[in-house]
């Protein structure tokens, strides 16, 4: 293979596992523990 598909494999690879474990810890038990500012500053 030539270098720059190889390349581009491991970019797009690396952009799906951080798009993964970003909606794991958005939407996943993690979640649990995140606050949200707008609740603490409400009138």
């Amino acid at each position: 293979m030539e270098s720059g598909v190889v390349f581009s494999i491991s970019i797009g690879v690396a952009l799906v596992i951080l798009t993964a474990f970003a909606i794991y810890i958005a939407f996943g038990p993690p979640s649990k523990n995140l606050a949200d500012p707008f609740d603490d500053h409400e009138d």
